[in-house]
């Protein structure tokens, strides 16, 4: 087996380790690489290489930042007497995306899971608590799975008795989709969580 081709293996191996690409997908970016220009590559290497040197946690809210604090945590036109609470940084990237928070937020890198060996102190509740000077609402946006939801619960409960309002994003049937495919719990939340018109 010639260099290239062993080249070529590992890449296709090393694509095939990221989230969501198999064999076939791998297989077919690294063709792409080859076949791009070598500086485009090159970029792309660079790219990586930067980004993991240089892209760490916010020491603030726990999400991804070049600097000390995050971009949202050192704007001051942030609403800093809301907290939204999440799981994961790309979470925050999905709640910024709808433009309708202004508030901060809290990475929890985690939520709570008994069958992954994963409580409280395996998350960054701690550090939330220690936030909560001149906060008026935690609203928790964790994602509505058993772990979410046991999590959305812990929090609460260990909140609630601090004076603080804790809210929880509504969940329900997604726009565009028909209430006949809509199992009973997500509809069931939809109900619960209804507004006024």
């Amino acid at each position: 087996m010639s260099a290239y081709i062993e080249s070529l293996a590992r890449l296709i191996n090393e694509l095939s380790k990221l989230p969501g690409i198999g064999k076939r997908s791998a297989t077919r970016l690294a063709y792409h690489i080859l076949e791009i220009e070598k500086s485009d590559a090159l970029n792309l290497a660079q790219a990586i290489i930067e980004a993991r040197d240089n892209v760490t946690f916010c020491e603030e809210c726990g999400d991804f930042s070049q600097d000390k604090l995050c971009p949202i945590c050192s704007n001051n036109k942030r609403d800093k007497s809301k907290i939204c609470v999440v799981g994961d940084p790309r979470d925050v990237s999905a709640m910024e995306r709808t433009g309708e928070y202004r508030g901060l937020y809290h990475v929890l890198h985690g939520t709570i899971s008994p069958n992954n060996n994963k409580g409280p102190d395996d998350i960054r509740l701690k550090e939330l608590l220690a936030r909560l000077t001149d906060v008026e609402e935690v609203i928790v946006a964790t994602n509505p799975d058993l772990e979410g939801e046991a999590t959305a619960m812990y929090i609460a409960k260990i909140i609630k008795p601090l004076g603080i309002e804790v809210s929880r994003i509504a969940h329900g049937v997604p726009v565009g989709s028909d209430l006949q495919y809509a199992d009973e719990i997500t509809l069931g939340r939809a109900l619960v969580g209804r507004v006024s018109l």
